[in-house]
């Protein structure tokens, strides 16, 4: 039984090594999709300026 015990804490171990990589590639991809505040609110005055125009 030992044995048993310990390969399923190795597989334990394993998905959470597991997770954590899955986890930084989302943070990685989500820094890397993400927009800087600075172009947001430059977008939003233009927008409102151009329905003032019309």
């Amino acid at each position: 039984m030992g044995d048993d015990t310990s390969v399923r804490a190795s597989g334990e171990q394993l998905q959470a090594a597991e997770r954590e990589a899955a986890k930084q590639r989302i943070l990685a991809q989500a820094e890397a999709d993400r927009i800087p505040v600075e172009e947001t609110a430059r977008a939003v005055p233009e927008r409102r300026w151009r329905r003032g125009q019309d």
